[in-house]
Order: C-alpha cells, then structure tokens, then sequence
C-alpha cells in the first residue's frame, strides 16, 4: 500500500484553525531566527510586545482603536465576496465618510446626540455616493470592480488631503496639514476606547447572522456561487449585487465617521492608515465568513499595535512590514494546506487468467 496527498475540498474550522496556529508560530520562529542574527534579542523585544500590547490598560485601548476600523473594513470587503464582487475602494470610502462626517460637525451646530447621528448618517451616505457608480457599473454593464474601486481611492485621499489644507483648514490654530478640532466627539467607554467599538463587533454579529440565516444571505450565497443559476431560481442578482456593494460603502464610511469622531477627531491627509487596505487581508483572512472577521481583525490589530512597539526599539518601518507580510504569507499557505491529508493507495494486482480465459 502506498500513501498520497489528496485534496479535500472542505476543511473543518478546528483542521484549519491549528494549521493557522502552526503558521503563526512558524511565522514568529522565522522573525526570531532573524532578529538574533541580527544582534537583538528576541526574549526582550517579545516580552516587550506582550506588555505593552495585551499586558497593559494602554495596549489593550491601542488594540481596541485599531480593531474598530478593522471590523468594519474588514466585513466591507467580505460582504462583498459572498457575491462574487471585490470591494477595493474600502480606503476610498473610508476617506469618503469621514469627509461626510466632517461636513456635518464642523458646519452645523447643536447638541452632541443629535450631531453625531447626523454625522454617522452623512458618512454613510458619502460612502454609498462614492461606490455608486462602480456598483451599477459592475451590476448593469459587467464593468470589473477590482479597477473602478481601487482608482477612487487615490482619488478620495487626495480630495481629503485638499479639504484638510485649503477650504476647511483650520484657522485657529493656523495648522495647514488638518481642519480644525472638531467641536463633537464620540463618548468614551473605557479610556479612550468609544463607543463605535462595541457598534462596530454588533454590526459585525448582526452580518454574520444576516448573511447565514437569512433568505437575503442565501441569495447572496447562491448569487456568488453561480451566477446564471441564481437568475435561472429567480434572484435578482443585479439587484442584490447592487445592494451588497452599497451596504459595503457604507460600511466602510462608517468606520471613517468612527475615526474622525472617535479617535482623530479632525479630518486630515493620510487619516485611513490604509485600514481600508488592511480590511482586504482580514477579508481573505475571514474566507467569506463575516464571524471570522472577528479573530481576523484581532489578529490584524495585534499585528499593527506590536509593529509600533518594535518600532519603538529601532527597528525600521521596513522591517516590521516584512514582519507582517511574513506572518499573513505563512497563514496563507497554512490554509492551503489544511485542504491535504494523507489518503493510502492500494496496489492493483492482476490475477492470472485461468479456464475460458486463457484460451485463445
């Protein structure tokens, strides 16, 4: 009997959860390899990251604002696979909601409870506006979204940076590179952590139940799946692609609003530090599963909170970006991987031909 690999086409969580955890330690064995090599010593840096990102009230706060950002972006970008469709533009209409939300707090007073819901709403509604056109480019006229998403993206950073230095600047201060302070702000809970952090894990829950029990979430399934099948049972597949990739919009300009309200509290150039990109990984990260975004965007915020620490210890942006890419590349393979497993082979034997068999 020989043995061979055979790919499965399913894997259980608990297969792919360990092969993960393998890649994760794999990842780290590597990074230490070469920080020894390079002097350092990898015991003191990992002791220092533990500390300074779980280990501490500061860490655990750093760890939530990242992760806030990254539950929205990251379902943004997954919402969107279950159809078939990639929401790239994330970024873009991050930079889109936190304009619309900027707008609404900087020019029309009143109390904060009645504000910051109107902020939220304006926010929302730029990120819908923003992927309108490619949504029913790609819904009406099969124009691939990949590109149209990506391009508005420069576009929405660099119409951020404009409104930052020059129209709404801030004339106090005289600062050139954001607006002014804006005078609302999103409640606090726990330190600086707000409130947008347990919206954002109820928003996440509410997708991950949305998406898996509900007729709209298996028609978006089905859609995703095969397309001209879903239309042959009845769905209106363009209707429903046109629908995901808005609710995507919104999502991420909802985590916009949260940054610009919660956490930045001015609108200025560079304020989305790429969360809209880093959603895209936790999304390939997740599977198409809205409740793995869950530990996706967690992992994805220790990641980012632990390469400011070791920044902190002169190891270069450069470095910590290889770190990264190291990390996610091994976990990339690992899932790979989980679909093989070994399956035996028994040998062929020809029996010899006897009777009315041998003759001729």
């Amino acid at each position: 009997m020989a043995g061979t690999l055979q790919r499965q086409p399913t894997v259980t969580p608990a297969r792919r959860l360990g092969w993960r955890a393998g890649a994760v330690v794999t990842a780290l064995a590597i990074t230490t390899l070469f920080l020894a090599l390079s002097g350092r010593d990898p015991r003191l840096l990992a002791d220092l990251v533990v500390r300074s990102t779980v280990g501490s009230r500061f860490g655990l706060e750093d760890l939530a604002l990242f992760l806030t950002p990254l539950l929205l972006t990251g379902a943004a970008v997954t919402v969107t696979g279950r159809i078939g469709v990639w929401n790239i533009g994330a970024e873009g209409q991050f930079y889109a909601g936190a304009i619309g939300a900027t707008a609404v707090g900087l020019f029309l007073p009143g109390p904060s409870w009645l504000v910051l819901p109107l902020m939220a709403a304006s926010g929302i509604a730029c990120g819908m506006g923003w992927i309108l056109v490619p949504a029913l480019a790609r819904a009406y006229a099969g124009v691939n979204e990949i590109i149209t998403t990506l391009l508005l993206n420069f576009v929405a950073g660099l119409l951020t940076t404009y409104l930052a230095v020059g129209p709404w600047h801030d004339r106090v201060t005289g600062a050139l590179a954001s607006t002014g302070r804006l005078p609302v702000r999103i409640p606090e809970i726990w330190g600086v952590v707000h409130w947008g952090f347990p919206i954002a894990l109820a928003i996440v829950l509410a997708l991950a139940w949305l998406t898996t029990r509900t007729r709209w979430g298996y028609q978006i399934t089905i859609g995703g799946a095969n397309e001209q099948a879903a239309r042959y049972a009845g769905i209106p597949v363009r209707a429903r692609i046109l629908g995901v990739m808005l609710l995507s919009g919104g999502l991420a300009a909802l985590a916009g609003m949260f940054e610009v309200a919660g956490t930045v509290h001015r609108l200025q150039g560079g304020l989305a530090n790429n969360f809209g990109y880093f959603g895209i990984v936790v999304a390939v990260l997740a599977r198409g599963s809205c409740l793995n975004v869950l530990p996706a965007a967690l992992l994805m915020a220790f990641i980012l909170n632990a390469g400011i620490v070791l920044q902190t210890q002169q190891l270069t942006s450069s470095a910590v970006l290889a770190i990264t890419g190291l990390v996610l590349f091994m976990i990339a393979i690992a899932d790979e991987l989980a679909h093989y497993r070994p399956v035996t082979v028994r040998p062929t034997t020809t029996r010899p031909a006897t009777g009315a068999e041998a003759r001729p």
